[in-house]
């Protein structure tokens, strides 16, 4: 595994501003997002999750403001993922002992998406079940 920095100040560090450069910190990005899908049962799951939301979303014909509530607690809950996913890998590349902080690192980390998940789930309350309820 290669490193992609210098280990300069980053005083020093010349900032490269080329295209090539652009389009392959995008490739960095889309590869870290696909090692988490593919990688990460709870992201997967989360994953699915959205699916069917989007899905029950057009299915019920949401309005603009409910989408965007819809886009954003997804977006939330995988980015919280993603955040999880680096942390739980860090701690792992820094110490394959068990360690109180590496727990608490992990711990806090693994919350954080739950505290993001209960709240998609709050919004998405909010959001499917006057339409859910509506025809009864």
């Amino acid at each position: 595994m290669s490193c992609r920095h210098t280990l300069e100040p980053t005083s020093r560090r010349r900032v490269d501003r080329g295209m090539r450069s652009l389009i392959a910190s995008f490739g960095y990005a889309f590869a870290g997002v696909w090692y988490m899908i593919r990688t990460q049962r709870n992201a997967q799951i989360h994953v699915l999750v959205g699916a069917c939301a989007v899905a029950l979303g057009f299915t019920l014909g949401l309005e603009r403001w409910e989408w965007l509530s819809i886009v954003l607690v997804i977006t939330l809950v995988l980015t919280a993922e993603g955040v999880n996913t680096a942390i739980e890998s860090t701690v792992d590349l820094a110490t394959s002992s068990r360690h109180p902080l590496a727990k608490v690192a992990k711990d806090v980390a693994a919350g954080t998406v739950l505290i993001c998940a209960i709240a998609a789930v709050i919004v998405g309350c909010l959001v499917f079940l006057p339409h859910l309820f509506r025809g009864l």
